[in-house]
């Protein structure tokens, strides 16, 4: 097919999608620039034609978080006040990305300000679906993007990770989601309307990257996306290893802290078995000296930090506190390299549980209905915590589906700097 095939055929999709009844809608790409589109459709056609240098990503139609900056495109996080706002320049990913050939077709649904690691609504755009089933979250605050590649909205997502919201999405639709590397990729445009009034850069945390219906297409955009900005260069490492049997692979599937449903942990069980018989080394438990549930404490703490250096409410924290904390962070990021001296990635739960019904309650009322029980609705966050508190690059796959037929995802978090070998491990991984 043409790049104009494809993308009309995508337009239209997202145009059923949009005309659909409410109660039938993903409602995933919220803002659409179909002309535009249509254009560079038609000129990377021509280029094909004609026989010039092609980008990775000629003529691929796609969408990103409603948050970056796209010249001409609306960014308001899902504020009302922001609604009228339009960028005037793009992103440095969206750059990046339309240098590799890429189209940005549209925009994909965010919750308010990003707020929302578990569902993704806002005033202006209203909610998104998991497409699923119309009547769960598809996670937040990257859930429109998650929820546009499982629909078949969109080719290949942009999003953003703070506190999993890249990951999360991913497994609850049943996607391909990578946080990269901390500060591998630049975050130039990815920001509230507006000048900041801080430098934008908090890489121990804020993180941004790809989403996507492969692993192959997760190292395609990391490749074309990452590093800094010119004059500087930089190279993807090579994955540690080409065959799933030579792996060495940390597990963990269960923890206290956020005890595993039985459909997510029977999912990975058999993930893990799989995993076994095709002859990869398996090493059970926490890396020595890690204490998942002080790491997620600490990544607690870490998030307030950041919120208050972005105009947040004061950190009560003392000096002491902060730097205490600082150290915890450090060493925890040491005790996880060290790990992977001998193990090449480590494979847990993306979350506790599958995507669950939508809810409305105040956020600190929420629960998660679990085969166990009721559990807390930040219990999401457990699974996340480490890789975001420590920066190592970590992706959600989907590993099997439920007997209802909800995604799973399995989290593969890889060494500090090596995004290709828990990319190239999960690849493998899928077969």
């Amino acid at each position: 097919m043409t790049s104009r095939e494809v993308t009309e055929e995508l337009l239209e999709r997202i145009g059923t999608d949009v005309g659909a009844e409410p109660g039938n809608r993903v409602n995933a790409v919220v803002e659409t620039r179909g002309e535009f589109a249509l254009r560079a459709a038609d000129a990377a056609d021509a280029a094909v034609a004609e026989g010039r240098e092609v980008g990775p990503l000629h003529g691929v139609p796609m969408t990103v978080k409603e948050c970056f900056n796209v010249a001409g495109m609306r960014t308001t996080w899902g504020v009302p006040a922001f609604a009228e706002y339009v960028a005037e320049r793009d992103a440095t990913v969206v750059e990046r990305l339309g240098q590799a050939g890429a189209i940005i077709v549209g925009k994909s649904n965010v919750h308010t300000m990003l707020a929302d690691f578990g569902q993704t609504a806002n005033e202006i755009y209203g909610r998104t679906n998991n497409p699923a089933d119309l009547t769960r979250t598809p996670g937040g605050s990257s859930g429109g993007g998650a929820a546009a590649l499982a629909a078949g909205l969109s080719y290949l997502e942009y999003g953003s990770d703070l506190v999993g919201s890249i990951r999360l999405p991913a497994a609850y639709c049943g996607v391909y989601g990578l946080k990269p590397t901390a500060g591998l990729v630049p975050l130039d445009g990815f920001q509230v309307p507006g000048p900041p009034a801080v430098p934008n850069e908090f890489p121990n945390l804020s993180t941004i990257g790809p989403l996507a219906r492969s692993a192959a297409d997760l190292r395609t955009a990391l490749r074309l996306t990452g590093g800094p900005e010119a004059p500087y260069s930089w190279k993807l490492r090579p994955a540690r290893r080409e065959r799933l049997a030579d792996f060495r692979v940390g597990v963990v599937t269960d923890h206290p802290a956020a005890p595993v449903s039985s459909e997510v942990g029977d999912v990975l069980s058999d993930t893990i078995d799989r995993l076994g018989r095709s002859g990869a080394k398996i090493v059970e438990g926490w890396p020595e000296g890690v204490e998942p549930a002080e790491q997620a404490e600490a990544f607690g703490f870490q998030v307030g930090l950041f919120f208050t250096l972005h105009g947040g409410a004061p950190a009560s924290a003392s000096l002491v506190e902060v730097i205490e904390q600082e150290r915890r962070r450090v060493a925890a990021r040491m005790r996880w390299q060290q790990y992977f001296d001998d193990v090449d990635v480590f494979l847990c739960p993306t979350s506790f549980t599958t995507a669950f019904p939508h809810d409305d309650r105040p956020f600190e009322e929420r629960t998660i209905t679990t085969s166990y029980g009721e559990q807390r609705y930040d219990a999401q966050v457990f699974w996340i915590a480490h890789a975001s508190l420590t920066g190592h690059p970590a992706l959600s796959m989907p590993i099997g589906r439920t007997p209802s037929g909800l995604p799973v995802g399995g989290q593969v978090i890889g060494p500090w700097h090596e995004d290709d070998t828990a990319i190239t491990f999960a690849e493998l991984l899928a077969g």
